[in-house]
Formats: C-alpha cells, structure tokens, sequence
C-alpha cells in the first residue's frame, strides 16, 4: 500500500533509475515497516462478531469524525460499550465536506488518529483520510452502533435517591447519562467529539450581492435539517449551491434600469466562493483568472494551492493578520513541539529565527512582526511560500473594507502595523473571491450549564478536555484552541484511556475539587500567556501533564501501561 505510488510511477518509466529513485524506495520501505510495527505493538483487537455480551459500561460519542470513531473503536476494543450520534449522514466530520485537495498539515507519521492506521504517503488527501476513518469505523463494529441523522439536542443525569452516593463525584461516583428521549438507554460516561469545526462561516463585506451571506447560511441550515429529518443514512457528499444571486431586487417600483446601473457599480459582479467550496462547479471558473483569497489562515494557504492547481493565473492573498508558517518536515515540527512549557519563552526567538532563515529567505517581510511562534497555532505548508517567491501568489497584508465591482477595496499596512492600524487605500482586482474564512465553532449547549462553573469552561478543563464538574464528561478536540503538536497519542488515545481507566477503577478518579486545583495550578504556573493558561499548549505540555496525572496519584501507577501504550485491559468474556 505504501509502496503502491511509487511502483506505479515506476512502472511508466521502468528503463530509468536513479540514486534518487532509490533513496525514496528505501524511505517508503521503511516508512511502512514503522507503520507495521506500531500496528502489532499498539492496535487493539477489534471484536470478533457485533456483539458484546457482558461490557464494563456504556458510553455514548457525540460525532462521528475521526476523533469520535476513535475514541468509539479504543473504547469497544477494551469491553465498552458504545453508541455514536452523528448529525450528518456519513462518517467523516470536517473531512467529509473540505475540497478532494485538502489534505494533512502534518506529516501522516504523526496524525496516527489510531493505531491501526496506515497511510499510503506523507500527506495523504481527504479520499486517502476518509477511506482510513471508514476501514476503522467497519473493523470495530462500529457501523451498527452509529446513529446517523441524529443531532443530541439534550444529554441529562439520571438521579435516583437510593444512589446518590454512586452518582456523586465528589464521593467517588459519577452521574448516569441519557441522551435526547432515552431511547438507547443509559451511558457510563459521554465523549463529546464535535470537534473545532462546524459549518462554513460566511463573513459579510458591504458590496456583496443583496442576501447574499443570508442565503448561504439559508442552505445550510436546510441542508442540516434535510440530514436530521432523513429516514436512512446517504453516502452522498452534501453540497451547497454556489450561485451569486442577482443583486438588483425584483420588488418595488423605484427598481429602474438607473437604479441597476449604480448598485451593480459597487456589487461585486464575479463569483464568491467559501475556501471549501473549491470542488464545486464555479471552481471551474478559476482557470485562467485572477482569485483573490480574503484570509491567511490554514484555509487561505490551501485555497491558493488548490485555486493554483486548477488552473488560476495568479493569487493574490488579503492577510488581515500575519500567521506563522513551518515546514512539512516531521524532525522540524517534532522538536518545535518539544517545547515543554506551552508558551512563548525567551529563547524562542531563537526558533523564529531559524525560522526565517530556512522558511522564510527571500521573503522576510511575511514573517509575523507581533505574534510568536508559541502564541497561535502555525499553519504547516511549504508549497504557499515557494508560490509567493516565484510571484505566483502576491501577498497583501491589510483589512478588507468592501468587496468593489472588480474586486475588494484593501486598506493596505506595512509589516510593523497591527489590524486596523492607518494604512493606503487600494483596490484589488481580482475575477474570482474566494472567502478563507473558516468554520463555525460547534456548539455544546446540549450539556447541562453546571457542568462547566465560571472560570471553569472551555478551554479551562481538567487536563484540557474533562469537566471539572464530572470527568465522565470528556470533550477530546472539543475544546481546543490553538497548538503546536502530533495527533497520535494524546488527542484520541490517552483522553480516551484515561476514561476508561477511571470507570474502572473508582480509586483513581479526581474529585472536582482535585479538578478544579489542577487547573488554578495551570492557570498559576501559565500566568501571563498570551490568551490564557488554556488557549495554547504544546504535545511536551501535554506529555507533562499525563506524568503527573500518575506521578501525583501513585495508586495510578499500575494503570500507566495501558493509558500510554493500550496494553492490559480486554473485554470480559461471557
């Protein structure tokens, strides 16, 4: 499977071979070998038969991305019980509705969302990702146990008087939940796994089309409430309507010809595509045009590689803000991450500026002037830089004021200015725009308030993810907010043991005093950092923290071994 790119490569040129065609065959032969071994040592057996006769507990998984089919498979995997909700009508998440082009930011050796994967190539794509979160979703089981269509809408306690004592936290028990009306009875623990990214956020700029941001959310809410009311799951990918409505208004009597004339003179007239939205039929539209990309985020620098792969004459990227970029280079990002104290520091300028030597040389003027590397997560890309040096891709940092008949109207700043600083008014002309503008942040609001006391709510939980209020409620990748780190063991894996451990084992589990100590701790070791002592953390950070999550607490010693690696806890047999 690994190898498979690069023989077919091969075999359309087989007379040619050269010491660079080696080096890669021997990095792919190894790169699946370390793949292999991670699978014998780590992966959990899958159930043999859909049936699980006598489990440890239940737990429902709110979402049914890739961090909500993970945390269902390692929890199945080891004699739990499951049930997932998912509002759409496939598996997936966020990477079932971003552009066939989208594809991992980091290098796939790190993005092990579990560890039966296995990746074909560094950077696989949406397909390759989607392809692996189905194989997983099938191999545990899962498929009969997801309820597809099916938005949680209330998740509840059960109280009972003769067990107030098991339900209590504080006295070594934990509440029992329900979700929506109870039908699929009561759960031990809810792992909400909604994720950071919901649906396209539309910002309005004057000199859009009239209705036009109003119409975009319109569909999407259609959309939504279409999946939610479907009486079986689709595999179809939802898609929303990319027309550019008219901007001149059939009612009234005052709509003259005149009337047209001036509004179409400050309407934008070409097409307003959302980041995501590359793959739909207008994107055919990019060939040969001008884009212009309002956004520097991590959707930003992907619209201006995919707008450039299909075809586009030229980018041009409006940066309200300028953003960190580092390269796609596992060794560089692992000891970037490596950082233990989740914070700028006083000697990470000595990371910047490596930095600006080996990313940034030939263009120092788009190396952030007022944020540090470890205050933001860094968009991870090479391609965008080498696409502004050879002026593929013109770079314009300033705030968009309107969007223009031609283009936008860019209030344009030096690098030393912040947003809305004084700067020179220029127009950008531009044939198409594109909106990198991000997705909406989920909403939790189906979990009761109390569980998440002022000061005490997202991102200020215990250990990042678990309610101070209840550690059976877990937010894995529900409430983060910016970082620099892997996606292997701590997002999906040691969040999920570490709930599992603790329905076993009523002597481990924190009180939420201890909870809410360990994060004035966190709140007191961080003070100063920019955002808070939450808003961004690094995978040392986090490393750190599940050390003395054990350290701390020696009775939980004996758990380390499969918090960290998996090992020594099976299903029951009947």
């Amino acid at each position: 499977m690994y190898l498979k790119e690069l023989h077919s490569q091969h075999n359309k040129h087989p007379w040619i071979w050269t010491p660079w065609d080696l080096v890669r065959w021997s990095i792919a032969l190894i790169y699946g070998l370390i793949q292999r071994v991670i699978v014998l040592l780590y992966k959990p057996y899958p159930p043999k038969s859909p049936e699980l006769p006598n489990p440890y507990g239940r737990i429902a998984v709110i979402g049914a991305g890739l961090t909500g089919i993970s945390s269902a498979a390692h929890a199945i995997a080891h004699g739990f019980d499951v049930v997932i909700y998912e509002t759409n009508d496939s598996v997936g998440g966020i990477w079932s509705h971003v552009n066939s082009t989208s594809g991992l930011q980091l290098n796939s050796m790190l993005y092990r969302f579990h560890p039966a994967v296995l990746w074909s190539r560094g950077f696989p794509h949406r397909d390759e990702i989607l392809k692996e979160i189905t194989r997983i979703w099938k191999q545990y089981q899962l498929e009969p146990r997801t309820r597809f269509n099916t938005p949680v809408t209330s998740v509840r306690r059960i109280t009972s008087p003769d067990s107030q004592e098991e339900t209590d936290p504080a006295k070594g028990g934990h509440a029992r939940w329900v979700i929506n009306d109870g039908a699929d009875g009561i759960f031990d623990a809810v792992i909400v796994t909604v994720g950071t990214c919901g649906t396209p956020q539309w910002v309005e700029f004057e000199g859009m089309p009239a209705g036009f941001v109003e119409k975009k959310k319109a569909e999407q809410k259609r959309e939504l409430e279409k999946r939610a009311s479907a009486d079986a799951p689709s595999t179809d990918k939802p898609t929303f309507s990319t027309e550019v409505p008219s901007s001149s208004s059939e009612e009234g009597e005052g709509n003259n010809s005149e009337d047209k004339a001036e509004k179409d003179q400050n309407t934008y007239q070409g097409p307003i595509l959302h980041s995501s939205q590359l793959d739909s039929a207008d994107a055919s539209q990019l060939e040969g045009k001008t884009v212009v990309v309002i956004g520097s985020g991590a959707s930003g620098v992907e619209a201006v590689e995919t707008a450039l792969a299909r075809g586009a004459d030229k980018c041009i990227m409006v940066a309200r803000d300028d953003k960190w970029i580092i390269p796609r280079n596992m060794f560089i990002d692992v000891l970037i991450a490596m950082q233990p104290f989740g914070r700028q520091m006083p000697l990470s300028f000595l990371w910047e500026y490596f930095l600006r030597l080996w990313q940034y040389h030939g263009i120092e003027d788009l190396v952030p002037a007022h944020r540090g590397l470890f205050e933001g997560t860094p968009v991870v890309n090479d391609e965008f830089l080498y696409h502004v040096r050879a002026g593929r891709c013109s770079y314009i940092r300033g705030d968009t004021l309107r969007l223009t008949s031609r283009g936008a109207l860019v209030n344009v700043r030096s690098r030393e200015s912040r947003p809305k600083d004084p700067g020179e008014k220029q127009e950008i002309e531009g044939d198409v725009v594109v909106l990198a503008t991000g997705f909406e942040k989920p909403d939790i609001d189906f979990l009761p308030e109390d569980l998440f006391p002022e000061q005490y709510d997202r991102p200020n939980l215990y250990l990042q993810n678990f309610s101070t209020e209840d550690w059976t409620i877990l937010l894995t990748n529900s409430a983060y907010q910016n970082a620099i780190g892997t996606v292997y063991q701590h997002h999906f894996t040691i969040d999920t043991r570490i709930l599992l451990t603790l329905l076993l084992d009523e002597g481990a589990r924190p009180t939420p005093h201890d909870m809410k100590l360990w994060v004035d701790v966190v709140r007191f070791l961080k003070r100063g950092a920019k955002g808070g002592a939450f808003s961004f953390f690094t995978y040392m950070e986090l490393t750190i923290w599940v050390i003395l999550f054990h350290i701390l607490r020696p009775d939980r010693l004996r758990w380390l071994p499969f918090i960290m690696f998996g090992w020594g806890v099976h299903p029951r047999k009947k």
